[in-house]
Formats: C-alpha cells, sequence, structure tokens
C-alpha cells in the first residue's frame, strides 16, 4: 500500500474535482461564489426583484442605442457580450475595463473604460442596474438638452 493513501482515513479533501459538472463552476468558483451571493441579496432567485425589471429594460434600451451606433463587427460583439452564456468573458472583460478606468492617468487608459466597465458588469450584479440606469437616463437627457 503506498503511503497517504488509507481509504479509511476519510474522503481526500479532492474528491470534489472528480466531478466533471463542477468544473466551470470551480474555474471560475470565487467569481461564482459572488454572483450568488449577490443573487440572493438582492432576492434576484426568489423573483424579488421585480423592481429591478425596469432598470435591466432601461439599461437594454441603452445597449441596445450603443450597438446600434457601433459598426457591425462591433454591434454584433456587444449583443453576444450581453447574452447570459457569455457571462465568462463578460465579467473578467469588465473588471479590466473598470481597473482601467481608474487607472486612467496612464498613457492608453482613458476614464471612458470605467463606465463601459460598470455597465457590463451591471448585467450580473443586479443592485448596480438602478444607479446605472438612473446615470444613463441624466446624461441623456442632459445631451438632449444640449442639442436643443
Amino acid at each position: 500500500m503506498v503511503a497517504g493513501s488509507n481509504p479509511a482515513r476519510g474522503a481526500s479533501k479532492f474528491n470534489h474535482l472528480d466531478k466533471v459538472s463542477q468544473l466551470p463552476r470551480l474555474a471560475g468558483g470565487w467569481l461564482h461564489a459572488y454572483v450568488q451571493f449577490c443573487r440572493k441579496r438582492t432576492g434576484w432567485n426568489k423573483g424579488q426583484a421585480d423592481v429591478s425589471n425596469d432598470s435591466k429594460a432601461e439599461l437594454d434600451r441603452h445597449f441596445d442605442w450603443i450597438a446600434d451606433k457601433l459598426p457591425e463587427k462591433g454591434g454584433n460583439f456587444v449583443r453576444w457580450l450581453r447574452q447570459p452564456s457569455s457571462m465568462l468573458v463578460r465579467i473578467p472583460l469588465a473588471l479590466l475595463l473598470i481597473v482601467g478606468g481608474i487607472l486612467s492617468f496612464l498613457p492608453i487608459l482613458g476614464i471612458w473604460m470605467l463606465p463601459l466597465g460598470l455597465l457590463l458588469i451591471a448585467q450580473d450584479i443586479p443592485f448596480l442596474q438602478r444607479p446605472l440606469a438612473d446615470a444613463l437616463g441624466w446624461v441623456e437627457r442632459k445631451w438632449m438638452n444640449r442639442k436643443a
């Protein structure tokens, strides 16, 4: 018998890695846990976030406007990025944009990255949807008043 392979000592701490169905969760384990925590805090899983539906619809309207203003390939990328299946790409990209926006004093990076990152991450974190929808509505009103 190999040293350290005593089956009587109980299950190995790596037994959870044997389940193939859990691999996507384990790949972004901390991220998955954080998203689940946010969903529980906001009642997203229980249907209690109905108040957020208006904010989500407002964000969707702004995303559609942005996608329509971009060239075809850029618009298609934004539409793909908003799909639920793109969460593993959307969240890291959003975090990189937020960090890039914070470091906007460096060359190449700009403050434009911060709101774009917040918009992307708001797709998955419901408590950010209302403040961002309100901010976008305020910017839109100011823009329209300026044009008039």
